[in-house]
């Protein structure tokens, strides 16, 4: 989800509710300790310099049972953040505790924020000798297709 999509969501709720990949919600009384922009310059494994960039958003939950964070609050709060740090309409990326820091996608369902898994992936997979993977089928869809092999009448041989 991208900041622009994640402030026009927040126009039309009451309360905001985050929900883990697990399904369990992210107390209702947390806090949004950061908004910031995150750039990163790398080189992949195959020698490709890259850059991306994302909007960091991170939740934090403490013992400050009665605080509840507020649509048009967070809304001030990204809409400042926007001007101080100028920011762009970058994809979220939100940051919560769990054993360690966990990183998180953004998406909606309903009236809850879902963060959403991610993974690691290999940029250079050619470079790195990874074979593609391959296409799985199933045998009966082979049987149904009309085969392009060599045939007597169709002069290949």
């Amino acid at each position: 989800m991208k900041l622009s999509a994640l402030k026009l969501a927040l126009q039309s709720r009451e309360q905001i509710a985050f929900k883990l990949p697990n399904g369990t919600l992210v107390p209702a009384h947390f806090h949004v300790t950061e908004v910031g922009h995150i750039h990163k310059k790398f080189i992949d494994c195959g020698g490709t310099v890259r850059e991306e960039s994302r909007i960091g958003l991170q939740l934090w939950s403490a013992n400050d049972y009665n605080h509840r964070l507020h649509p048009e609050k967070l809304i001030h709060i990204l809409e400042l953040s926007e001007k101080v740090l100028k920011l762009e309409d970058h994809e979220i990326e939100v940051e919560y505790q769990g054993e360690t820091i966990n990183k998180f996608g953004l998406d909606i369902e309903g009236d809850v924020f879902v963060l959403t898994g991610t993974e690691t992936d290999c940029l250079a997979k050619a470079a790195c000798g990874i074979p593609q993977q391959k296409k799985k089928v199933s045998l009966s869809d082979l049987q149904n297709e009309k085969s392009t092999c060599c045939t007597p009448e169709s002069g290949c041989c």
